[in-house]
């Protein structure tokens, strides 16, 4: 598996390598792809390393886009493929803690190796024929799972100040450990001045990628751990110690600790549900209060999903998230402290369906089951009280939405067209009527109908609207 003399080049790869031969120039496979391959693991992307500069590369090939031209890289368009290319190169000076300064093209595949992160990435594939190429040791890191920089890893950090973020990263997706040295790096002050420096859309996308690893709480941890976090995301920062552990067993964790096992109990694969997690009760600290029942403390924090909502709004703006993203994980936390009885009547579930919304009702239910994961690290019981209820809830749920309940205004027999036609005004007083018809319906399922809506909305304009 490892220590490879080469690896299997895809047949449209190899295609490409013979139009680079053909026009005189050398071609590589590089960075992750390669790193995978020697995992044993399937590819998807795939980047390109040549002697041929952007515009050669732009006359020997049809489709090409100028996707870096400053930094040699090009994007080719091919058999179906996108190829970030980039001509070999090396790098000086980086005053932005991100681009370099200048930009000085090689000769070989090996100088351009040694200006890259880590030695993992820092191995190459001759692309005609999968011979390995890898002056760093990089098979070695990967076959001890080790994250280790190419060269001084303060002095890679100081160039680039993603590098720190992609370190722990990788060590989330991947599973591997990060070198002591390395490690050790990312937390000095003048490394985190440097990541301090890159663009909040660079972080943000890291993070998401931490959040979607199989285990995200490694990562999150890394990140608090280095002062990373701090940085980008200070609400984070007073969750760690604030204990919540009383005589009743809810929890077992401080509220940091269990914010990122909740995260580790969400689908890998829904990124909403994980924000969600992670931002749930980041209002806890605020919130909290003790109480003092039969000599003992009693820890509450009412109203925590209120306050965690307004600090994921403005954590997630920060990091420029989309507005609807912000809007629906934001929603979720609010929503998240939910209390399901059998004594609900159907109004009651209709009204939580209103409130919550039908299109967020699989990602809440999500949601409560990671909030009940982070408290132990135990997943919830099949057929205990807690998943008993839930499954009511469902149940009743599909029955409602079955029966085409009224979920919304739209849903209502009549409109304001309809109840214009009977001379009632538009404007404030037709908002303010319909309101009044919903919840009608609402508790009254029956009512929904149209004669009935009119005429009860006659009766409301005549007795609370008309001068």
């Amino acid at each position: 598996m490892f220590s490879s003399k080469s690896v299997k080049i895809p047949e449209k790869l190899i295609k490409v390598s013979k139009i680079f031969s053909d026009n005189g120039f050398k071609s590589y496979l590089v960075g992750g792809a390669v790193r995978d391959m020697l995992m044993g693991k399937t590819c998807h992307d795939y980047d390109i390393a040549t002697n041929a500069t952007p515009e050669q590369v732009m006359k020997i090939f049809r489709n090409v886009v100028p996707t870096g031209i400053a930094h040699g890289t090009v994007t080719i368009h091919i058999f179906g493929l996108e190829l970030e290319t980039t001509t070999f190169r090396t790098e000086t000076d980086y005053s932005d803690g991100r681009h370099p300064d200048k930009v000085k093209y090689a000769e070989t595949i090996e100088e351009d190796l040694s200006r890259r992160d880590f030695t993992m990435n820092a191995i190459a594939a001759e692309l005609s024929t999968g011979k390995i190429t890898d002056p760093f040791d990089g098979q070695k890191d990967i076959q001890r799972k080790i994250i280790r920089t190419v060269g001084d890893p303060f002095e890679r950090f100081s160039e680039d100040g993603l590098r720190p973020v992609r370190a722990i990263r990788f060590s989330g997706q991947l599973g591997f450990e990060i070198e002591e040295k390395t490690f050790d790096a990312i937390s000095q002050e003048k490394i985190l001045k440097k990541v301090e420096g890159i663009s909040t859309e660079r972080f943000r996308d890291e993070f998401c990628k931490i959040l979607k690893t199989e285990k995200p709480s490694v990562g999150l941890k890394l990140l608090e751990q280095t002062g990373m976090l701090k940085i980008f995301i200070p609400q984070f920062s007073v969750c760690r110690n604030c204990l919540q552990q009383d005589e009743r067993g809810f929890h077992e964790f401080d509220v940091a600790d269990h914010i990122l096992y909740a995260c580790d109990g969400c689908p890998k694969e829904n990124l909403t549900v994980r924000l969600a997690a992670f931002y749930h009760d980041i209002g806890k600290p605020e919130s909290k209060t003790i109480e003092i029942v039969n000599g003992k403390e009693r820890i509450h924090f009412h109203g925590h999903e209120q306050i965690s909502a307004e600090k994921a709004k403005a954590s997630m703006a920060s990091l420029k998230f989309s507005n609807d993203e912000i809007r629906k994980v934001s929603h979720l936390v609010k929503e998240h402290m939910f209390h399901y009885e059998s004594s609900w009547t159907d109004s009651a579930v209709r009204r939580f369906i209103i409130r919550v919304g039908a299109e967020n009702l699989d990602n809440l239910f999500l949601l409560r089951l990671a909030d009940i994961y982070g408290m132990h690290r135990v997943p919830l019981q099949q057929n205990s009280p807690s998943w008993n209820l839930l499954v009511e809830l469902k149940k009743r749920i599909e029955k409602l939405m079955a029966e085409n309940s009224a979920l919304s205004l739209k849903d209502l027999k009549v409109n304001g067209k309809d109840l214009m036609s009977e001379g009632l005004p538009s404007g404030k007083i037709m908002g303010k009527i319909l309101n009044e018809l919903f919840e009608t319906v609402t508790d009254s399922p029956e009512m929904n109908d149209k004669e009935k809506l009119i005429g009860l909305a006659k009766k409301l304009f005549s007795e609370k609207y008309s001068v």
